[in-house]
């Protein structure tokens, strides 16, 4: 099995870097070289290649960037997971890698994919136990909407007796929803404008593959934006990329419409998944739970070397 190697960005063949990513066994569009792109820039990576054909059978991306010290791997924003990634039954262990990764950086953070597992933390790595939630969308939605807790079911079914119930829509411009999540979460999520201009780069790249689902709900009256929510439709997965809702929005259920209408629009659709990308905040995991969503776990990685930046690249 040929080995990992650690290349620097210009080194990398993206076109393979695709291939291998499109055919993995795990679905983790994060990994694809135009959503990295708008979302780090460049990136390190460890590649496995196949000798003769020139083929990337893994791949673990490795966003990195220099600071006082040394260079740090980081974990972009928009960005859940990444990790050993690979169209090879054979893949290779995450485990001896890490010991590489301590000599050639000063600092590392990585959320590995679940399929990854959760290793043991080796080599001075300090290992957390993250979650997200999935939803197994291959049910009928009656079945689907009949896991729902019993508060919610009430809600949608007040909601559809309503003389003028709210209705979900599609949102063909994204700037009033970014607009919206920087009045409400905007300052408490701590980001900042460059943030927002990852967000603008890779909406447009999904957009323009035609995997973005971009949907709202409007105050019937006024057509304020009450809340609005993306979705990322990407082989197996249907993730919650991002929301916002005002207190208005709130008050009026309006992000339990948006993930029900996400729910009924691809129930029955057999293997698909729908990844909320969340789950660590108890009152997050709360509302996903409510869906009938189940926890699934993956590791993040992190280490800060004791070494001065000088020496990092020496065995």
């Amino acid at each position: 099995m040929p080995p990992l190697r650690l290349l620097r960005f210009s080194e990398l063949d993206l076109a393979a870097w695709d291939a291998c990513v499109a055919g993995a066994r795990q679905a983790v569009p994060y990994a694809h070289s135009w959503w990295l792109q708008a979302t780090a820039s460049r990136w390190d990576a460890l590649v496995q290649q196949e000798p003769e054909t020139g083929r990337y059978l893994s791949v673990w991306p490795l966003p990195a960037k220099w600071r006082p010290g040394g260079r740090q791997v980081y974990q972009p924003p928009f960005t859940q997971q990444l990790g050993l990634i690979s169209c090879n039954e054979d893949e290779p262990a995450i485990g001896p890698e890490l010991t590489r990764l301590t000599q050639c950086y000063t600092r590392l953070y990585a959320q590995l994919n679940e399929a990854n597992g959760v290793p043991e933390a080796t080599g001075g790595f300090t290992l957390e136990t993250r979650q997200t939630y999935h939803l197994d969308l291959s049910p009928a939605y009656e079945t689907l909407r009949a896991s729902y807790c019993p508060d919610y079911r009430r809600r949608l079914l007040r909601h559809e007796a309503a003389v003028a119930p709210l209705a979900v829509t599609e949102l063909p411009d994204t700037e009033p929803l970014l607009a919206l999540f920087q009045q409400t979460k905007g300052p408490a999520a701590g980001l900042r404008p460059r943030h927002y201009a990852r967000l603008r780069r890779l909406l447009l790249e999904l957009h323009s593959r035609r995997l973005l689902e971009a949907r709202a709900v409007r105050q019937p009256e006024t057509g304020a934006l009450l809340a609005g929510a993306l979705f990322v439709r990407y082989r197996s997965r249907l993730i919650y990329l991002f929301a916002a809702a005002s207190d208005e929005g709130k008050k009026a259920a309006a992000p339990l419409l948006l993930l029900d209408a996400a729910i009924r629009r691809h129930a029955g659709t057999p293997g698909l998944v729908l990844d909320f990308e969340g789950g660590m905040l108890p009152a997050i995991a709360r509302f996903f739970a409510n869906f009938g969503a189940a926890p699934v776990p993956y590791a993040a990685l992190s280490f800060t070397s004791q070494r001065p930046w000088y020496l990092q690249w020496m065995p």
